[in-house]
């Protein structure tokens, strides 16, 4: 698969967010997007999944070639796309496992109830998470850490072709920065997978190994290159990009 956005443009309220942006990443590349908070990488996000509030006002979005800007988010997930929100939701009343299930059965033609249930009590452990979170109500009552291990367990279990997660490191404390970061490089080698990842700081790279860097500013890409450019926002903030 190859995911293209060709000059995106997305308003909110009349105030452009997302302001020109272009990026092309095919599976087996591993994407980061940094900037600062405002930059418009959320929207961004969102948009690609084709979340109902956000339209591109010009631009267009593909998927091997094809636009996806008129399909609804379901039939996107369906393609290969998967997001990780950056505040995930509590739904009271869905059970995790039969939520997992379910979205599985959406993206596979067949489920054997068995290997699932095997797949999501490993990546559980992998992710080391609490024995009891996979038998409660979708994130109810998980810490934002919590969340954060959830989401990469359905990236796991689901196994998109191109993943974009949104501040997989917020929330999380060292050792889980560790955890996660290490089991969202090991699910998408696995797969060959795909990934975007979205983050403020460089702590989740030192333990991934990104080949595409981009910083984004006023919702526009204004910079991209290798892991030298984390090197340098480390060294020099957002400000240099934003001049």
């Amino acid at each position: 698969m190859i995911l293209e956005v060709k000059d995106l443009h997305v308003a909110i309220e009349g105030k452009e967010i997302v302001n020109g942006v272009n990026l092309k990443v095919k599976e087996g590349e591993v994407h980061v997007i940094m900037g600062h908070n405002g930059s418009g990488k959320t929207t961004l996000a969102k948009t690609i999944m084709g979340y109902p509030k956000l339209k591109p006002s010009s631009g267009d979005i593909l998927v091997d070639g094809q636009s996806i800007v008129g399909i609804s988010t379901d039939k996107r997930a369906k393609l290969g796309l998967f997001l990780g929100f950056q505040n995930p939701v509590e739904v009271e009343g869905v059970g995790f496992i039969n939520f997992l299930h379910s979205a599985k059965e959406s993206v596979a033609s067949t489920v054997n109830t068995k290997e699932l249930m095997a797949d999501i009590r490993s990546s559980a452990v992998s992710l080391k998470m609490v024995d009891n979170l996979i038998g409660r109500s979708l994130n109810q009552g998980f810490s934002g850490g919590e969340k954060k291990k959830a989401e990469v367990l359905q990236m796991g279990v689901l196994k998109p072709k191109i993943a974009i997660l949104d501040e997989p490191d917020s929330g999380l404390d060292i050792d889980a920065v560790k955890v996660v970061a290490e089991n969202i490089s090991n699910f998408a080698k696995k797969n060959n997978m795909g990934l975007v990842i979205i983050t403020h700081y460089s702590r989740i790279l030192d333990y991934m190994d990104p080949q595409f860097v981009h910083v984004m500013a006023n919702g526009r890409i204004v910079a991209e290159g290798g892991k030298e450019l984390i090197a340098k926002l480390e060294k020099e903030g957002y400000e240099s990009f934003t001049k």
